[in-house]
């Protein structure tokens, strides 16, 4: 366990906090349909890893309330993005799925923001790229804590 209470942990974890934020917010820019918001990308993002879920499902791993889960299902499916279904065990809840063009816009997605990521890992030299292929596992692992 890190000292953060020690100089060289806690500068560590600043130094990865502030870049992992700013990665993160220039691949946000890194979209292919501008009308949505991350927060829509990202519920989508959880369909196509997940599968089909409720929209309660949906809520509690995207850490939203069920209330504002249930507006952003109903805009992605207005722009036919999601379908709704009956829910095979309980009919008074729906099943949020997917359809093949948030399938085929997720994709575009994912090609435009590796393409910026790998001209990102052009300006780096083979011991920062091994080193940094070495990483991500690691950060995949923090990123699902």
């Amino acid at each position: 366990m890190p000292d953060l209470s020690h100089g060289d942990d806690a500068a560590a974890v600043n130094s990865l906090r502030s870049a992992v934020m700013r990665l993160s917010r220039r691949l946000k820019h890194q979209r292919v349909d501008e009308s949505l918001s991350p927060t829509e990308m990202s519920v989508l993002g959880t369909l196509s890893l997940c599968g089909s879920a409720t929209p309660g499902e949906l809520a509690r791993k995207e850490h939203v309330q069920p209330p504002s889960m249930t507006r952003i299902v109903a805009l992605l499916e207005a722009k036919g993005l999601v379908r709704l279904e009956p829910h095979p065990d309980d009919r008074r809840q729906k099943v949020v799925t997917r359809t093949e063009q948030a399938e085929t816009m997720l994709e575009e997605s994912r090609r435009k923001r590796n393409a910026f990521l790998a001209s990102l890992v052009d300006g780096l030299d083979e011991d920062e790229w091994a080193k940094l292929r070495a990483a991500a596992p690691v950060l995949e692992k923090l990123a699902h804590l």
